[in-house]
């Protein structure tokens, strides 16, 4: 009861935290120095899109790549996502609704909070322009990561890595979705595009990202369930092999248990529902 209570708390204390401005430690003076530093300057960038806004929900939402310049002299590559009167409903919101993005952040600070990897958040805000609601999201570029789907697509082509590399890929992958699954997190479109792969201090490293569909379920078990089938669908040319060495890994066990033989018979399940036989 009491960890109910405690995780109920934690979503009213990050609700709360987005009806201020939200601006990284390491962001602001960084902000400043680019003139970067209020709302009104980033919103009146002119610097095209990285990805061509979405015109739906009765507004839109874009996605532009900018450099910043650091204190040192480097350059870094920073992602801002803007949009206006892009909303969804919420049992907070059921009638205005909330913008995209501030579910977004809450997402992913949710997340940061239980050492999922994700995004290295920037900056967050909000303000109405009349009868327009606007909001802007910065994140840190993941530079020198690159998708599992760039990189599935790659080794279809060109042959896989050593195998050891490979296990160690679909397990710290699997350990990454399982914490998160564990916190009852739902990322309802875990697709190989949204996890990246690179490497921190000389070890590989996991970071998820797009969390704007996100959400917490009553139980870890549904939440597994959604998007380990989303991403046993959406990983094409993963031997049956490696993707049951993937749920070993998920379920942290070195044979097939009934734990294990439970989860693989609910994915079979829904791949035959979904007109498949085979894994």
């Amino acid at each position: 009861m009491s960890t109910s209570i405690d995780l109920f708390f934690k979503r009213v204390k990050m609700y709360l935290k987005t009806m201020q401005d939200y601006s990284a430690n390491d962001w602001k003076a960084v902000a400043r120095a680019n003139g970067l530093d209020n709302f009104e300057a980033v919103w009146a960038l002119d610097i095209g899109w990285f990805e061509e806004p979405n015109n739906r929900r009765g507004g839109w939402s874009g996605v532009s790549r900018h450099e910043v310049e650091l204190p040192d002299g480097r350059r870094e590559g920073i992602f801002i996502k803007r949009q206006q009167n892009h909303t969804t409903r919420s049992w907070l919101h059921p009638f205005s609704g909330i913008q995209t993005f501030e579910r977004e952040f809450r997402n992913l600070m949710l997340l940061q909070s239980f050492d999922v990897p994700t995004l290295d958040v920037l900056y967050f805000a909000e303000r109405n322009s009349g009868t327009d609601r606007r909001a802007i999201l910065i994140s840190r570029e993941l530079a020198g990561y690159a998708s599992l789907e760039d990189c599935i697509t790659y080794w279809n082509q060109h042959g896989y890595p050593d195998r050891a590399v490979w296990h160690e890929t679909m397990a710290r992958i699997a350990a990454v979705a399982r914490r998160m699954h564990q916190h009852r997190m739902q990322q309802n479109c875990f697709l190989p595009k949204h996890v990246f792969i690179g490497e921190r201090e000389g070890h590989m490293d996991i970071r998820l990202i797009d969390f704007e569909k996100a959400k917490r379920r009553w139980t870890s078990e549904s939440a597994l369930q959604r998007d380990l089938d989303t991403f046993n669908r959406r990983s094409p040319g993963v031997s049956t092999t490696d993707r049951l060495r993937f749920l070993l890994a998920y379920h942290e066990q070195r044979q097939v248990n009934a734990r294990v033989r439970k989860t693989w018979g609910k994915l079979v399940a829904l791949l035959r529902r979904k007109g498949r036989n085979l894994l």
